[in-house]
């Protein structure tokens, strides 16, 4: 392979793999890696249209005063990402501000920003923040013209649904049976051609260490996955004021309230449970605990009113860790980071399974035997199919 195709290869894996951050992030609501801001809000730092390197918050920690920062708005945009600076910090929380903008968020109704809010930190230099020129430009490009497509194709049918990410990750799931199909279609009604070429790899055998980097790609992702998505950031809403009522939420300025919260495992490994104030005036009682397999566990969110009345919003920090470490490793690893408590499970499931395997396989390669393996896909379909009326 000469160094123009080998180059050629990286551009392509890099280009889709930022394809794929970019899609990920607009499927989740949240940047990943790569963010860009869609008004001129941050000028001159950030043009319109600008992207930047998006550090998620879990990575980069407690931003601070200067930072560049992605948040969870409640009022701003109607509630959406927003990404501003700080530029100051108080006891309820962080107070943002465009750099063109002429006052801050806070002056204009924006409550201060938690941690628990933030998802990700833009990355700087030397206090730059590193833009990509024009980057968010093209995906809005790319986003109009789906919109477009989706608006042409759904308005004969009478679909009055407005277009949103949901339905641009159902058009790919669409476009990817409709391939499927024509590939089916093609294999039996196209064009049939005699292969001149002659293989010298084995048929059927699969090298020992590919066949078990795949599988533990597989078994990696869905624990990452396990750990990842059941965890967040949880919002308690507290009105402090001087008439209280009977709701636990709504109390007297100093006064404190507790509400139970319920932490469900529906998977079939024990987990480590690691709940974190992100914001001040909240406590969780006990702050860890171990739920086991397809149970709950039960914790105590504790809430205290502010002094000066007023809506306030309160957030908790939930860590998930599957227990293939005693408890009190995973704590001690979660306090270090986060990311080191799921890389040091993911070691160990690592470590496990190829342990396994070489117990179990050896470390020769694997050959698997098909029968049938040289009749074409559509004519198998139809035996399966076949086979399916005869059993009913």
């Amino acid at each position: 392979m000469t160094t123009g195709s080998l180059v050629k290869r990286a551009l392509t894996v890099a280009v889709a793999f930022v394809v794929l951050l970019l899609v990920l992030g607009q499927l989740l609501g949240q940047p990943i890696l790569l963010g860009y801001v869609a008004t001129g809000s941050m000028e001159p730092t950030m043009d319109a249209g600008d992207g930047f390197v998006a550090i998620p918050s879990a990575v980069a920690g407690s931003p601070s005063e200067g930072d560049v920062v992605v948040f969870n708005a409640r009022e701003l945009h109607d509630g959406g990402l927003t990404t501003h600076r700080i530029v100051d910090e108080t006891d309820e929380g962080y107070v943002t501000k465009g750099d063109s903008n002429p006052f801050t968020d806070q002056d204009g109704g924006e409550p201060p920003v938690t941690e628990g809010q933030i998802v990700a930190v833009a990355w700087q230099v030397n206090g730059e923040v590193v833009s990509i020129p024009h980057l968010g430009t093209a995906i809005m490009g790319v986003q109009g013209v789906m919109e477009s497509g989706y608006d042409l194709l759904t308005a004969p049918l009478g679909v009055t649904t407005a277009f949103e990410a949901e339905n641009a990750g159902a058009i790919m799931i669409a476009l990817g049976i409709a391939m499927l199909g024509f590939g089916l279609l093609v294999e039996r009604v196209g064009p049939h051609r005699r292969d001149t070429t002659r293989s010298t790899a084995r048929e059927n055998v699969y090298a020992f260490w590919t066949t078990i980097g795949l599988v533990l790609l597989v078994l990696v992702t869905l624990a990452t996955a396990a750990m990842v998505i059941p965890s967040g950031t949880y919002e308690y809403g507290l009105v402090s004021t001087d008439d209280p009522t009977d709701d636990p939420q709504v109390l007297a300025p100093g006064a404190s309230t507790d509400l139970p919260r319920t932490v469900d495992n529906a998977g079939y490994v024990p987990i480590v449970v690691v709940h974190e104030a992100e914001s001040s005036g909240v406590d969780a009682e006990p702050d860890r605990q171990v739920v086991g397999p397809r149970d709950s566990g039960e914790t105590t969110i504790s809430l205290t009113a502010p002094e000066t009345t007023g809506e306030y919003a309160r957030h908790v920090g939930e860590h998930r860790y599957l227990a293939v470490l005693p408890p009190s490793v995973l704590v001690w690893l979660h306090g270090v980071h986060p990311l080191a408590a799921i890389t040091a499970v993911n070691a160990v499931i690592v470590g496990v399974t190829v342990v396994a395997v070489l117990v179990l396989f050896g470390s020769g390669d694997f050959r698997i035997r098909r029968p049938g393996g040289h009749v074409p896909l559509w004519t198998r379909l139809q035996r399966k199919l076949r086979r399916l009326r005869r059993d009913d």
